[in-house]
């Protein structure tokens, strides 16, 4: 099996551009496209000649570059069918269940709302990686905006249950604060003790701290840490539901 190279590049003011290249099939993707300008000065920067936009959701702050990179590269722009209508230049159409080949790969896509209504992420098993959006963060998830609750607490459950050493690329550069509002309801946790002044260090140099991995966020993400005995306890919800504890982890961060 060939190599996913991926590329990951900071822009706008705290977003990731990546980009994903199967060498051999001559395909290249940008996941989103926060910044025309951006994107296509990443993709000169490699030499990579672009042929499609992944697109996760609807926000401005991932579609922007969308019509601009396209009428520079005549690239094929797919995205979710759930927000299609709000998608500029969308091409193909796709939601949970579809498989569709990136060259040599298949991604598989998931449907995972909440922080908005369509939005959906892309698996691909065979590289081990995932590209998420803004439905999970290092030590964190998004705002929900157009779902509920119950949605994106099965959404981010969903992202959790992928392998264990998947490579999830997300949207954001939030993980110094995302990790100092985990502290504060779960400070006990060895792991994100340790995990928080890493990242400290990352931040400090300049450096990104994703991407990150399933086990990671397992060990470290209030937002899917909603069985935990010292989370559950520090909130006073110890007989709730882990639906019930999600929400409230995801109303107390909004307040943070």
């Amino acid at each position: 099996m060939p190599d996913l190279e991926i590329h990951q590049f900071p822009c706008l003011q705290d977003n990731y551009g990546v980009l994903i290249r199967d060498a051999g099939a001559g395909v290249v993707a940008s996941i989103d496209a926060p910044s025309a300008d951006e994107v296509l000065a990443a993709l000169a920067d490699k030499g990579w000649k672009l042929t499609h936009i992944l697109v996760t959701h609807h926000h401005w702050d991932h579609t922007q570059g969308n019509e601009a990179v396209k009428a520079a590269t005549g690239c094929t722009i797919v995205g979710p069918k759930g927000e299609a209508d709000k998608v500029p230049g969308i091409d193909k159409k796709v939601g949970e269940g579809d498989t569709f080949k990136f060259g040599s790969f298949d991604v598989e896509v998931l449907e995972t709302p909440g922080h908005t209504a369509g939005h959906i992420i892309y698996h691909v098993p065979a590289a081990k990686a995932a590209f998420v959006g803004d439905t999970l963060f290092a030590m964190g998830c998004g705002r929900v905006i157009e779902g509920n609750m119950d949605q994106m607490w099965k959404s981010v459950e969903k992202v959790a249950k992928l392998p264990r050493d998947t490579v999830l690329y997300c949207g954001h550069e939030y993980t110094v604060a995302n990790a100092q509002f985990a502290m504060s309801i779960e400070p006990g946790n060895a792991a994100l003790v340790k995990r928080f002044e890493a990242v400290k260090v990352l931040r400090q140099a300049g450096k990104p701290t994703l991407p990150t991995t399933v086990a990671e966020e397992l060990a470290t993400n209030p937002f899917i840490r909603a069985a935990s005995a010292e989370i559950r306890s520090n909130l006073e919800m110890a007989n709730a539901t882990d639906a019930e504890v999600f929400a409230e982890v995801r109303k107390r961060k909004n307040n943070f």
